[in-house]
């Protein structure tokens, strides 16, 4: 090697990092509130989902044993269900509200199944009346 000879030494100064920085900063304050938002529609799809599978659960155990489900997990007991489901927005299966059937009814037992959780979905409607 000659000695004569200056090395360039290959990098990025701070000046280049600081305007990448900015443009990545830039691009995940457009992109994260589009995530989370996501994120809660897919958690209110499951729950809309979990509720028409549990509502549909109760009328075939209605039309099989004449008579509603005493608690949510008699669904489960009796294979309705293979397990209760979780409640995607409180993270629990012991949330859920069971709702007793009308009076003029005459019968016992849940005859609807409504969420526990607090708060109102992105549409504005609140959990608990879906």
């Amino acid at each position: 090697m000659p000695s004569g000879r200056k090395y360039l030494h290959a990098g990025f100064t701070l000046m280049e990092l600081m305007v990448v920085m900015a443009i990545i900063a830039s691009l995940m304050t457009l992109a994260l509130p589009r995530y989370f938002n996501s994120v809660e529609r897919s958690r209110e799809a499951v729950l809309r989902h979990d509720l028409a599978a549990m509502r549909d659960a109760i009328d075939k155990f209605l039309a099989d044993r004449g008579r509603y489900p005493a608690t949510l997990d008699e669904l489960a007991e009796k294979r309705y269900l293979r397990k209760l489901p979780v409640d995607p927005i409180t993270d629990s299966a012991t949330t859920w509200v069971a709702v007793p059937p009308p009076p003029a009814d005459g019968r016992d037992g849940v005859y609807d199944v409504r969420s526990g959780a607090a708060g109102t979905s992105l549409d504005g409607e609140a959990y608990e009346s879906w």
